[in-house]
């Protein structure tokens, strides 16, 4: 069996679970927190990976690899992952799973006013399933419980489709694991820079008077002890540090098209998952949201599949 269809597995089973596992850590860690520690211990979980891609490449870093670690870190870390975050501890695992899993839109989107890539048929209908499935999800008709949690993994995602256009050249070059591990490092490193700023009174006000409390007094290391290390330790280096390794091996080992499976699986695991342990309940609206985005990405893979032979790497 070809490596990669087990990486692109473990991929599936790690990224679902994600939702899931910072939903339950939502009273153990405070989300800025958890944000911070969890890409800082993903990073140096993803260090050797990132060290075998370059001497494999036969590239090094850069100074100007440094700076784009820092503008994709700003923007994945500090700003995308902060509103996944808060989506998650403000919403429900499954809708906010679902509705993250939605990115590849806005990846589209960026690919077209950034990169000229031009949009095509099956594409533009997989939009439209897509689109349709985010709006079964809200639920116009019935926004007023969740639009704050909605509202920011939707924000989540737009920002992750711009992070994931913006390291593509830069993938072809150095790997996917090392942009990975160098947008981790940095971006945990800035943001816990930003945090060291909120103690300054003026900012602290500022943040208060913004009701953005959220972001003041935040307990670096406060609440990890033997009772939450667990839960710790299996965001850190399971989802955030394997996750995103077996995502970037899957596609070493396949093709970004193949690897892409991952996220076809996704909607329906998170939600297994979030009812499963969270006992959350599903829908019908949800359900219907669910079934539609599994159109949409089948018709926007179905084309890329028949052109996209899977390089068999032992």
């Amino acid at each position: 069996m070809n490596k990669g269809y087990i990486f692109i597995l473990l991929t599936a089973f790690l990224f679902s679970t994600m939702e899931t596992a910072l939903k339950m850590s939502a009273g153990m860690f405070h989300p800025v927190q958890i944000t911070v520690l969890r890409f800082f211990v993903g990073a140096l979980f993803l260090l050797p990976f990132s060290r075998h891609a370059l001497i494999k490449r036969n590239e090094h870093i850069t100074k100007d690899d440094c700076l784009f670690f820092m503008k994709s870190g700003l923007i994945f870390v500090v700003i995308s992952m902060i509103f996944y975050q808060l989506a998650i501890v403000y919403g429900t695992a499954s809708v906010s799973g679902v509705l993250f899993s939605c990115n590849p839109i806005f990846v589209v989107l960026f690919d077209y006013l950034l990169l000229g890539d031009a949009i095509d048929g099956y594409t533009k209908i997989s939009l439209v399933f897509s689109v349709a499935g985010i709006l079964a999800i809200v639920n116009p008709l019935n926004m007023a419980s969740n639009t704050l949690s909605i509202a920011f993994i939707l924000f989540s995602a737009l920002t992750f489709g711009l992070y994931a256009v913006m390291g593509r050249t830069r993938g072809q070059r150095l790997g996917g694991v090392t942009v990975t591990c160098g947008s981790f490092l940095f971006g945990s490193i800035e943001f816990f820079l930003l945090t060291l700023l909120t103690e300054i009174p003026a900012v602290e006000a500022f943040l208060v008077g913004k009701e953005l409390t959220v972001f003041t007094h935040i307990p670096m290391l406060q609440g990890i002890n033997l009772s939450t290390l667990p839960n710790f330790l299996y965001i850190a280096f399971m989802v955030t540090g394997c996750g995103f390794a077996c995502y970037s091996l899957s596609i070493e080992y396949t093709n970004p098209i193949t690897a892409s499976l991952a996220f076809f699986v996704k909607p329906v695991l998170t939600t297994f998952f979030a009812v499963l342990f969270l006992s959350e309940t599903v829908t019908w609206n949800v359900a219907l949201g669910i079934v539609l985005v599994l159109v949409g990405s089948c018709i926007s893979l179905y084309p890329k599949f028949r052109k996209s032979p899977v390089p068999v790497k032992e």
